[in-house]
C-alpha cells in the first residue's frame, strides 16, 4: 500500500490508507487509545484499540493501516488542519523503538531551559514548535533568494577557509592547513567582491566564523550570512537595493507563514514601502531628544539605541525597518569607502529590524591603490590579500554590497529570547554540539 501523508487524509475519506510517522503523544481512555501521529506535514489523531497500541510511547516510529472517516460536525477540531477526519487504526506496526525521553515532548511550548534544549538537540528539533522556527527560517531564505534574483544577482558559492583574515583583527579561528596557516572566514566578503567582475551582481549564502570571546543572546561563533554584492552602483542605489531585498524577504515570510507567526503571537509586520533613513549621528541626536540619553559622541549605536530608534520608526513611520548610515570610517572594515564630503564618516549602513541590526554593508573602495593604502593603514600586509587585490588590479567597477544574518532575522521575526534558538546546531565559546566541561 502506498503511503498517505497526514495532510492528505482530508481527501481520503472512506478509504483505507497507510500512515507512517512518529508517536507524538499517547492518551489512554479505557477501551480506546488516542495517538497523535506526526509526519512532515503535521499532526493527525489516530484512534486505536489498546492491544494495537500496547507498549507504544512518544517518538516510536510506527506504520498504521487505518480507515479514514469524516468527523461529526460537533467533534471537528479547528486547531488542526486534519481535524475534520477521524482515523481508526486496523493495524499498527512498530518500526523503531524510542528510548525513554529526558523531558516531556507533548507540551505545546516545550517547557525546558535552553541548555537542556540544546544538549538534546537531535530530540528537541522534532518538537512542532521548534520545527516552526526553522520553517520560518526556510521562508526567510526563500524570500532572500527570490529578492536577490529579482535584483539581477547570480548565486555563487565561496569557500570558508581563507589565506587571510577577512577584516583583520584577532577574532578569527586559525586552522592548520596542511602545515600552513589559514583562517575560517569572518564573512564571504572578499570572495563575493572578487566575483563582481564575473557577473556584475552576485549573491552568496555562506557560513561565517567569529571567535568573539563573549556569550550574548545575539551572537554566534558560526552564523549563516546572506549577501549581495553589486557592481556599477552608487551609495543611493545601494540603499534602495538593500531596502528592497530586506522588505521583500520579510514580506515573503509574512505572506507564506501567517499561521506559524500567529502561533508565536507576534504582531503583524509593519512594512512601510518607504523605509526611514537616518545617519548614525542623526539617530543619536534623535534618541537624545526622545530619552535624554546622550550617546552622540559614541562611535556606534548601542543595543538600547537600536531598540529606541526602531520604536521611533514604528511610531512615526509605521515601519519595523529603519536604515542607519554613515558610521565612522575608522570603525568599519578596510574595504569600506569614506564619504568624500566628510571622510571621517563612511558610506556604510545598517538595517535595523524591530530593535536589532540584521544587515550591514557599504559602498566599497574600488580603486586598487586606495585599497592597498587602506590595508597598510590598518597595519596589515597587502601580500596577505594578493588574490583579492588581483581583482582590483585588472579593473573593478564602483561597487558595494550588504549582508543579512539569517539567525538574527529569524530571532527577531519570532521574538525569540536567544539567537541560539534560531540556529539548528549553535556554536559559541561554550558549546560545540554539547557544552564544554572543565576537566581540570
Amino acid at each position: 500500500m502506498t503511503r498517505t501523508l497526514a495532510s492528505q487524509t482530508v481527501d481520503r475519506v472512506g478509504e483505507t490508507v497507510l500512515l507512517k510517522g512518529w508517536v507524538n503523544t499517547r492518551r489512554d481512555h479505557g477501551k480506546i487509545v488516542f495517538i497523535d501521529l506526526r509526519d512532515r506535514t503535521g499532526l493527525l489523531q489516530v484512534v486505536a484499540r489498546p492491544e494495537l497500541a500496547e507498549g507504544l510511547h512518544a517518538e516510536d516510529v510506527i506504520y498504521v493501516e487505518c480507515s479514514v472517516a469524516a468527523r461529526p460536525e460537533k467533534l471537528v477540531n479547528p486547531k488542526l488542519p486534519t481535524g475534520t477526519v477521524e482515523i481508526q487504526a486496523a493495524k499498527i506496526e512498530l518500526i523503531s523503538k524510542a528510548a525513554e525521553l529526558p523531558f516531556d515532548m507533548g507540551s505545546e511550548t516545550l517547557e525546558v531551559q535552553l541548555p537542556t534544549l540544546l544538549d538534546h538537540r537531535s530530540l528537541s528539533l522534532r518538537h512542532p514548535r521548534v520545527q516552526d522556527v526553522f520553517r520560518v527560517q526556510a521562508a526567510v531564505m526563500a524570500g532572500f533568494r527570490t529578492a536577490a534574483q529579482n535584483l539581477g544577482c547570480t548565486e555563487v558559492f565561496v569557500p570558508t577557509v581563507a589565506a587571510s583574515a577577512t577584516e583583520g583583527g584577532a577574532e578569527v579561528f586559525k586552522v592548520d592547513y596542511y602545515g600552513h596557516s589559514a583562517f575560517m572566514i569572518q564573512s564571504p566578503q572578499l570572495y563575493k567582491q572578487m566575483a563582481v567582475p564575473m557577473f556584475e551582481r552576485v549573491f552568496v549564502v555562506s557560513h561565517a566564523y567569529r571567535a568573539e570571546p563573549s556569550v550574548t543572546t545575539r551572537h554566534l561563533s558560526e552564523s549563516i550570512q546572506m549577501d549581495c554584492e553589486i557592481g556599477f552602483t552608487d551609495f543611493s542605489e545601494l540603499l534602495d537595493s538593500l531596502e528592497f531585498v530586506g522588505w521583500e524577504t520579510l514580506n515573503h515570510v509574512q505572506k507564506t507563514q501567517k499561521q506559524t507567526l500567529a502561533k508565536f503571537a507576534v504582531p503583524p509586520l509593519k512594512l512601510a514601502k518607504k523605509i526611514p533613513r537616518l545617519t548614525m549621528r542623526e539617530a543619536q541626536s534623535l534618541i537624545k531628544e526622545r530619552t535624554g540619553v546622550d550617546h552622540t559622541s559614541e562611535p556606534d549605536l548601542m543595543p538600547e539605541d537600536e531598540r529606541e530608534i526602531c520604536r521611533w520608526a514604528a511610531e512615526e513611520h509605521a515601519s519595523d525597518l529603519v536604515t542607519i548610515t554613515h558610521f565612522p570610517t575608522s570603525k568599519r572594515a578596510f574595504y569600506t569607502a569614506p564619504d568624500l564630503a566628510n571622510p571621517e564618516y563612511s558610506l556604510s549602513y545598517d538595517l535595523l529590524f524591530r530593535g536589532m541590526e540584521i544587515l550591514s554593508g557599504s559602498q566599497r573602495v574600488s580603486d586598487y591603490d586606495e585599497l592597498v593604502k587602506a590595508i597598510k593603514d590598518r597595519g596589515m600586509d597587502p601580500d596577505n590579500f594578493a588574490m583579492y587585490l588581483q581583482a582590483f588590479r585588472y579593473g573593478m567597477p564602483p561597487e558595494g554590497g550588504f549582508s543579512f544574518g539569517l539567525e538574527r532575522i529569524t530571532m527577531q521575526l519570532l521574538q525569540l529570547a536567544n539567537v541560539r534558538e534560531a540556529s539548528l546546531f549553535p556554536r559559541d565559546m561554550e558549546r560545540v554540539d554539547f557544552r564544554f566541561h572543565d576537566t581540570k
